[in-house]
């Protein structure tokens, strides 16, 4: 059965969408395909689409995000995930509240990748600083990658 790896952000159109699409290219690059991605947003307008600046910053490394919808997240989205990665503090604390239950596989993405830092909001900032958080979205999606397949390089 697949693991089930769920990133979260506020909105669901920036962050927690460039996590998702990021993460499932690792995977595919470590060989992997036992795992599903997904992503929700804490506040997420139902079937809103990733913003514009997000689809172009992960086009640009052959990442395509464009039919992404946002979906708000439920106690059951918790529940059934192996792993479930926020990119604030301030997420993941509303995120145990809604699941105190899951608390031991909720985490920040930062924390989880060893790195304790919240990913901050981009939107309405220019396409350049989606590159820059998409970059550092990247670097702690490969660190938590490592960790969540047990430190096995592939």
């Amino acid at each position: 059965m697949a693991r089930k790896v769920l990133f979260v952000c506020s909105g669901n159109t920036c962050r927690s969408p460039m996590a998702e699409g990021i993460f499932r290219q690792l995977l595919g690059a470590y060989g992997v395909d036992d795992v599903e991605v997904s992503s929700a947003g804490l506040y997420a307008l139902e079937g809103m689409p990733a913003s514009e600046e997000a689809v172009t910053a992960l086009a640009e490394w052959g990442i395509d995000i464009s039919g992404h919808r946002a979906r708000r997240v439920t106690q059951e989205m918790l529940t059934e995930a192996d792993l479930v990665l926020a990119m604030t503090e301030r997420h993941k604390a509303h995120l145990l509240e809604l699941a105190p239950e899951a608390k031991e596989k909720i985490f920040t993405l930062g924390e989880y990748a060893g790195q304790p830092k919240d990913v901050d909001d981009p939107i309405g900032l220019p396409l350049h600083y989606y590159r820059q958080y998409a970059e550092e979205i990247r670097q702690l999606c490969r660190l938590a990658l490592e960790r969540f397949l047990g430190g096995q390089e592939r």
